[in-house]
């Protein structure tokens, strides 16, 4: 059973519930298309993470994105 977890920084645009269902569908249609694997045992899991909650560099993306302005 493929099991596939996007992770995408929650922006002040969020993401629409048609944009994840077009990531799920797209995801799932890549995996039978590249590996032949049943779309019905396909799990996709999209999770927004906070820009506070994830840094490169030693900083916080929030940080990093507010010395970019």
């Amino acid at each position: 059973m493929p099991y596939v977890n996007i992770k995408i920084t929650r922006e002040q645009e969020p993401i629409t519930p048609q944009q994840k269902a077009a990531l799920i569908k797209g995801v799932t249609d890549l995996l039978v298309d590249v590996i032949d694997r049943g779309p019905k045992t396909t799990v996709v899991v999209i999770e927004e993470i906070d820009t506070d909650n994830y840094g490169v560099g030693g900083e916080t993306i929030t940080v990093r994105r507010s010395k970019e302005q």
